[in-house]
């Protein structure tokens, strides 16, 4: 070997230590846990205990419902008004375009704790903003945590005002690369501002927006944060809890860990496959 390559190696080397250590281990760690009954001690190998598990469990499904509750609709409605917060950002007739951009932008820096504290603030039955405007229009209040529909829709709001600023920053640097000339001959052909949107916009922007969904995709199936701060750990009932909920009550509450590893590859294997097939859906017809 070159003396070069192995300077080159050599320097690597403490970075490939940590990522092994740190980050290929655990993985390959985990699936082998994942196949061990980790209810007794010593631990012994039992697929029927946690990879069977997954097949007749009432918790787990209801775990997956509400995750893809959530996939099928928070995540078409953040990428469309992100869409549509790019396009307005783009716009020229928008005075103080970085103000704005840093506006919509900013709830991703915010801490997961402090927004998760002011939703569920927010939407208080008895002091909350939201249930104060609904009674001053003559409505009765809503009990937003004590009915898993209304709880569910405080974390899609949650998530979609938390990301939509983040994703339409990317689709706004996609539309800032379509070059102006395009837009110039379909002005000339008198094509309108609609259609120009529908027919060239969002044809080029579509590799771009296929990231973002598929992003957002790996970023619900994970949701964790959202259920365990604003509905209290998924309630009412579990009728919020998602799967990254249900794989840190069986891992570090019930330190089930074998399950919890089941559920962890389970859930890599639903992004993998969601996302495949969003990519097999938005792929360019040859």
């Amino acid at each position: 070997m070159p003396f070069r390559t192995r300077s080159a190696y050599a320097f690597l080397a403490p970075y490939l230590l940590i990522f092994a250590t740190f980050w290929v281990w655990p993985i390959i760690n985990s699936f082998l846990i994942s196949f061990q009954n980790t209810r007794i001690n010593p631990w012994k190998y039992s697929f029927q205990s946690n990879w069977g598990r997954l097949f007749y469990d009432p918790a787990f499904y209801n775990a997956l419902y509400n995750t893809l509750i959530i996939l099928v609709i928070q995540v078409p409605v953040m990428i469309a008004l992100a869409t549509v917060m790019a396009v307005m950002l783009n716009s020229p007739l928008l005075k103080a375009r970085p103000l704005f951009r840093f506006a919509f932008f900013a709830p991703v820096v915010v801490g997961e704790v402090a927004y998760a504290a002011v939703f569920r603030l927010m939407f208080s039955l008895d002091f909350g903003v939201i249930n104060k405007m609904i009674s001053a229009i003559g409505f009765s209040p809503i009990s937003w945590f004590d009915n898993a529909n209304a709880a569910m829709a405080v974390i899609i709001l949650a998530v979609t005002w938390r990301w939509a600023g983040y994703n339409a920053i990317i689709i706004l640097a996609g539309l800032q690369a379509i070059p102006d000339d395009v837009y110039e001959a379909a002005t000339l052909d008198r094509v309108s501002k609609v259609q120009q949107f529908f027919h060239i916009t969002l044809p080029l922007l579509k590799p771009i927006i296929l990231f973002c969904v598929v992003l957002s995709v790996i970023g619900t199936m994970q949701l964790f944060t959202e259920p365990f701060l604003i509905t209290n750990r998924g309630g009412p009932g579990g009728g919020t809890e998602t799967l990254g909920l249900f794989l840190y009550r069986q891992g570090f509450t019930a330190l089930n860990f074998g399950y919890a590893s089941a559920i962890a590859y389970t859930m890599a294997a639903l992004a993998v496959a969601i996302s495949l097939l969003n990519l097999w859906v938005g792929r360019d017809p040859k």
